[in-house]
């Protein structure tokens, strides 16, 4: 039983840190595609361009997605032994995905 609540504990912890990454791509879409369409203002400090920024945001998600995946790939293996097949295949990973963004979530929603 213990087995179930340990990838739900790894995520959710890996969901702190995960606060990082998951603004610095809100705020380069939110500066640039998103302000090119109308969906939402510029800041209007913001006058380096955006090249500058993904020279931050591509290298930062990048560890950070790669040690999200290693991490739980490792656990998908090691601690669950039966994946269900029906309806949908693969339940862990969106719970996964879901646990790690909780954190930023709710600090967007109470912060």
């Amino acid at each position: 039983m213990w087995k179930s609540f340990v990838p739900v504990v790894v995520n959710l912890l890996l969901g702190i840190p995960a606060v990082v990454p998951a603004f610095l791509v809100w705020y380069v879409l939110s500066n640039g595609p998103l302000a090119e369409l109308g969906w939402t203002q510029r800041e209007p400090t913001e006058n380096d361009g955006m090249w500058l920024w993904l020279v931050f945001v591509v290298p930062v998600v990048g560890v950070f997605g790669g040690f999200w995946a290693l991490i739980n790939l490792w656990m998908r293996r090691r601690l669950i032994t039966e994946a269900p097949s029906y309806p949908y295949p693969y339940p862990y990973w969106s719970l996964a995905v879901t646990l790690t963004l909780a954190p930023y979530l709710l600090g967007a929603a109470f912060g």
